[in-house]
């Protein structure tokens, strides 16, 4: 995955990484705050239940400290805490799905587990990459993008419901997406 985060954020939260690795109560509460909204995506995107996938991320900060020692320093914190995420809710999946195999023969076609993959690595990954690129945006920004796209409001209805004017709405939203579109550039290209 191609780095897109600014190098004094990717250094911030590896430092943040070797405070939780000395047992820095106050470096997990700080990660939980920056990465809670990434991991809750990446498990939820796996889990598709979002009481489970809250679970998930209470446990993934709990096996990031647990395991910190494993982060290499120097390095990016944010894949690795992503690997952890979908590990974990990988198994959370595979937990619930065992049991004896039955017969292919007697299950319903229209079974999903039959006809859905789960979610891919680079799919994942973009997952996270879209969700963290949007948690870096300014405030004011990143609530129109997330009522937009995540709530499905139209321009109208954010004025609305912030109570500030349609043109604000909309030079916010055309800055957040010429950011996004800077910050993601390469997922487009990726998928060219």
């Amino acid at each position: 995955m191609e780095q897109f985060r600014p190098v004094h954020v990717v250094r911030e939260d590896a430092d943040l990484a070797l405070s939780l690795r000395e047992g820095d109560e106050t470096a997990v509460r700080t990660l939980h705050e920056r990465f809670g909204g990434p991991v809750f995506t990446v498990a939820n995107r796996i889990l598709q239940d979002r009481h489970r996938a809250e679970e998930v991320t209470q446990h993934v900060f709990l096996l990031a400290w647990r395991n910190a020692e494993q982060f290499e320093p120097g390095g990016d914190f944010a894949p690795w805490l992503a690997t952890i995420a979908r590990r974990a809710a990988i198994d959370v999946l595979r937990g619930e799905q065992g049991g004896p195999a039955g017969s292919l023969e007697v299950a319903d076609p229209a079974d999903s587990a039959l006809v859905t993959l789960p979610p891919s690595v680079e799919q994942i990954e973009m997952v996270w990459s879209v969700r963290v690129a949007i948690e870096g945006l300014e405030p004011d920004e990143r609530a129109i993008v997330k009522m937009q796209h995540i709530d499905g409001h139209t321009h109208d209805e954010i004025a609305e419901r912030l109570d500030i004017a349609l043109g604000t709405v909309t030079s916010r939203s055309h800055r957040a997406h010429r950011r996004l579109a800077s910050r993601l550039g390469h997922l487009q290209e990726r998928n060219s």
